[in-house]
């Protein structure tokens, strides 16, 4: 059996998609999977066992430039090596318009969700086979389920197995605690003045803290936290095999709803993932020792990327006034221990 699958984007949709995987990987150890993902996210799909060849494509910097992608050849090279295969199954486990739109193009019987379950209803169109599955549970869930529609085996009831913990070490120097505090949303922020409250409280009890980032604004946000004591370092800026591997070394993590707090949960590190415009019912981290702060506010969680809050509020987002450092504070340490 030899299968293609159609994730491309973004970290967490990708990271969701694994487990998925594992169960078809366990069921049939013979399988063999390709893996068409944008280039930014390459390096993931290879870190899974079952993954022989990943097919990168890079739809979101070619949208903004049609017309130098078709005439500078590029387009026409991604089609050849996208047809290269003739596979058994054509798996897209997106459910958008653009990720049908590849899945058209590709070898192979085309497969996906049907018109009801998918994120876009007329991606449905592109699939030779489609597949119902409720919108009312978690992503991981639905892709497990959609995997086993498939390729025809019982859904296993165990936990997640991402299947990628075993590509990295899990080895710590001493107690180190790791915090997201980037993201893209402003409304996902955490605010600094909390960031370096709990960075204190942490270096004051004995950890260690390490502070990832990947770009200017973030550079400058963990400069400023770290700037309040010497156990405080910042991670070098590296790819996502090198944070990953940060990660690892971790003994626990508080994040925000970001893609790494994904990549945390399928490494089985222990979090803390902080919800204010956004909520972890369908699309949070998923897995043993996650652990959600849910902020508890009138207008949240919102799904919003711009705080349209009216009322009197001390920070922002207003709506994490509900998740305060001791209450954070007061979760780390029940994961820890």
């Amino acid at each position: 059996m030899h299968i293609l699958i159609i994730k491309t984007s973004s970290l967490g949709d990708i990271i969701h998609t694994l487990p998925a995987l594992t169960d078809a990987y366990q069921h049939d150890p013979q399988l063999q999977c390709d893996w068409l993902v944008e280039e930014a996210f390459a390096e993931i799909p290879t870190w899974h066992p079952a993954v022989k060849r990943v097919i990168p494509v890079a739809l979101r910097q070619w949208r903004k430039q049609v017309w130098r992608t078709w005439y500078s050849g590029k387009w026409h090279q991604f089609i050849r090596s996208l047809t290269v295969q003739q596979y058994d199954n054509v798996i897209d486990a997106q459910g958008l318009i653009k990720s049908a739109f590849l899945t058209y193009h590709a070898r192979g019987k085309r497969c996906g969700l049907d018109r009801h379950s998918a994120r876009e209803p007329l991606a449905a169109l592109a699939y030779q086979q489609r597949y119902a599955i409720s919108k009312n549970q978690h992503a991981v869930t639905r892709i497990r389920q959609l995997f086993a529609a498939v390729l025809d085996y019982p859904q296993p009831d165990s936990p997640p197995d991402y299947g990628i913990a075993k590509h990295f070490q899990h080895k710590s120097i001493r107690p180190t605690i790791i915090c997201l505090h980037g993201t893209t949303w402003l409304t996902k922020h955490w605010p600094d003045k909390y960031w370096s409250a709990l960075a204190q409280r942490l270096t004051m009890a004995g950890f260690a803290v390490r502070l990832p980032w990947g770009n200017p604004q973030e550079y400058a946000r963990a400069q400023k936290i770290a700037s309040i004591d010497p156990n405080i370092s910042l991670i070098p800026k590296s790819n996502l095999h090198g944070i990953a591997t940060a990660l690892a070394q971790a003994q626990a993590v508080v994040g925000v709803d970001t893609g790494l707090a994904h990549l945390t949960a399928a490494l089985g590190i222990p979090s803390v993932t902080l919800y204010g415009a956004t909520q972890p019912a369908r699309t949070g981290t998923y897995g043993p020792q996650q652990k959600h702060l849910q902020a508890d506010f009138p207008c949240a969680p919102c799904l919003s990327k711009k705080c349209t809050y009216q009322g009197v509020s001390t920070i922002s987002p207003a709506c994490y006034e509900d998740l305060s450092v001791e209450k954070v504070w007061s979760a780390l340490l029940a994961i820890i221990n």
